[in-house]
């Protein structure tokens, strides 16, 4: 299970506990890829069909959320290690987040980035370059 910090925080290290939450929270959904943030409090889920989740900690609970496309808005930082995402449906959930390596925050980004684009918008542009 995942260790607590000292000052009580969840830390999620071990990703079969994100995993094993994020699919009792979402048993529909398939998860592909995951992604930890550098301090181990967040993770970032790819799923089967195209979204993406996330998994956070807030002291002494975990949240699970299925990030709606349109529904999310990112900055990056100074940092290419990490971005500012605001999530406009969960605010609580707003944050900056710093990955262990520059591949992951752009992979994490990317995902982010096709949540983002609208299914029409999708389709349109596979239409286009058919």
């Amino acid at each position: 299970m995942a260790r607590r910090q000292e000052d009580g925080e969840g830390d999620m290290e071990d990703i079969g506990f994100a995993i094993l939450q994020f699919g009792k929270a979402f048993p529909r959904e398939a998860i592909r890829e995951l992604h930890p943030t550098a301090d181990g409090k967040s993770v970032f889920l790819r799923l089967h069909d195209g979204k993406t989740g996330i998994m956070r900690s807030h002291a002494k609970h975990y949240s699970c959320h299925l990030i709606k496309p349109g529904r999310v808005r990112v900055n990056g930082l100074p940092d290419a290690k990490g971005f500012s995402a605001e999530f406009l449906d969960t605010p609580k959930n707003n944050g900056e987040f710093v990955f262990k390596s520059e591949a992951d925050a752009a992979e994490v980004s990317l995902w982010l980035l096709g949540n983002y684009v609208a299914t029409a918008d999708k389709d349109a542009a596979r239409e286009g370059s058919v």
